[in-house]
């Protein structure tokens, strides 16, 4: 993994106001928002660590909720002006616009991700990291969107998924992607894996 020189940003601390509206979110929508709390920090700097500031084009993130792996990717020198935020709940949407108004906050589902993103994305992406529930969702759907995010991609370009469960989120490597999984992360709270897939020329096809 490149070493990559510190950015100084603004410190945002999650606050406790987040905390709360995660979890009501999560009361009323549990399987799409699929976790009671925020990615903790050292999840997330785990995640944020895949991507290569000094890559070219669009950092995409999936499903951002109330920001805490962007926070992590600013800091570790993706420009905001790059990031892609997808996240289907309006009231995520309009805290990130506040908090990252550089960023492009697109609201959809992003299990229909090519077709969200096809005039939004107008190169390949150096990164697509994912904060979706993937476990709770069947296997075609985990396969799909696999697919079009390698369809994004340049090849190469990782996707950077979390899980809490012990089995891959995705069910099976497709032909001409990689996959390689973290050490668990216990600092989470519950402990997580990050999984990193990567697709070749071949894939992409």
């Amino acid at each position: 993994m490149p070493l990559h020189t510190s950015v100084r940003v603004e410190k945002k601390p999650l606050r406790l106001d987040d905390e709360m509206q995660f979890i009501r979110t999560w009361f009323e929508k549990p399987i799409r928002t699929g976790a009671v709390m925020p990615s903790g920090k050292a999840l997330a700097r785990v995640m944020a660590r895949y991507v290569d500031p000094n890559s070219n084009g669009p950092v995409i993130e999936l499903g951002p909720g109330t920001g805490p792996v962007t926070e992590a990717l600013v800091r570790q020198g993706i420009d905001p002006a790059r990031l892609i935020l997808v996240e289907f709940d309006p009231d995520f949407c309009r805290l990130l616009r506040t908090r990252y108004p550089a960023a492009t906050v697109v609201q959809g589902d992003a299990y229909r991700l090519r077709r969200l993103l096809n005039d939004i994305a107008r190169e390949p992406a150096a990164a697509i990291v994912s904060g979706l529930p993937l476990v709770t969702k069947p296997p075609r759907t985990r396969l799909r969107l696999i697919s079009d995010a390698m369809s994004l991609l340049k090849p190469g370009a990782p996707f950077v998924q979390f899980t809490y469960a012990m089995r891959p989120p995705i069910p099976k490597v497709l032909s001409g992607i990689k996959g390689e999984c973290s050490e668990l992360i216990w600092l989470n709270i519950p402990p997580a894996r990050v999984w990193v897939y990567r697709g070749t020329e071949t894939a992409r096809g």
